[in-house]
């Protein structure tokens, strides 16, 4: 079982060391890209902007009322935003692309697989990494960075409204107490986190759409695991990164 394990992880790293590479070859497919990329917003945005809402108020009220309680209310807004920012946001949007956009690419890689299409591709001289898997896994990157964008947003907005409708709160402490605490530094993770989760979650569904067992019940479980497998590597990830940033970048005023 370590062994299979292991051999599975080998093979992983070796799909997304194949995908970096053929990135940058010739000719790039540019229209699968643009197709792969309208898909994978259609299925999220609004999935995206409906999950945010109650993320976002959900940390607000705890913050505020942890903050209550330790007579810290002036800083509710500032960690409530930070909250979202750093740690929320990256992680929505990549477990909306995993389980909406990544079923679906496993599903399309792991038919194609079945019925010989890759094979067949493979035969004329056709790369189907190249001709497939790159335009899919960048357009899961390009979808989760721009989403990022609007998760923050709309988290923040979400925050903002319960804190001070609900909680009795300030709009000008809210906002003073986030802009003493964020710093740009905090933009920049939570966009390269959105970026490597997007990766992920591309690469982890075109492996396991490129390596389906038993026929079409083999595709269905092909899918399940790469939403579980993909949803445990981003927390893993999402770990690592964090205590990384937070050891390399000190906090604003320390």
């Amino acid at each position: 079982m370590i062994t299979g394990a292991l051999r599975q992880t080998g093979r992983l790293f070796a799909l997304a060391a194949e995908v970096s590479r053929a990135v940058f070859r010739r000719p790039f497919q540019f229209r699968e890209f643009v197709e792969q990329f309208w898909f994978v917003a259609s299925v999220t945005i609004l999935p995206a902007a409906l999950v945010s809402i109650p993320f976002g108020a959900v940390i607000a009220l705890q913050v505020g009322s942890l903050t209550q309680q330790m007579g810290a209310q002036s800083f509710t807004g500032g960690a409530s935003v930070l909250a979202v920012v750093q740690q929320a946001s990256p992680l929505i949007v990549a477990l909306l692309i995993a389980g909406a956009g990544g079923s679906a690419i496993c599903a399309d890689l792991g038919s194609r697989k079945i019925r010989e299409e890759l094979d067949a591709m493979e035969v004329m001289g056709v790369s189907p990494v190249q001709r497939l898997v790159v335009p899919r896994v960048l357009a899961t990157m390009g979808v989760a960075v721009l989403l990022n964008g609007l998760v923050s947003v709309v988290g923040t907005l979400g925050g903002y409204f319960f804190n001070v409708i609900m909680q009795n709160g300030t709009p000008g402490a809210y906002l003073s107490s986030f802009s003493a605490l964020a710093q740009l530094s905090d933009l920049y993770i939570s966009e390269l986190k959105a970026l490597v989760f997007g990766f992920i979650a591309g690469i982890v569904a075109a492996y396991r759409g490129l390596n389906p067992r038993g026929g079409p019940k083999g595709v269905g479980d092909a899918v399940n695991q790469s939403v579980v497998i993909t949803f445990l590597l981003l927390f893993f990830v999402n770990m690592v990164m964090t205590g990384i940033y937070l050891q390399i970048v000190p906090p604003k005023g320390g």
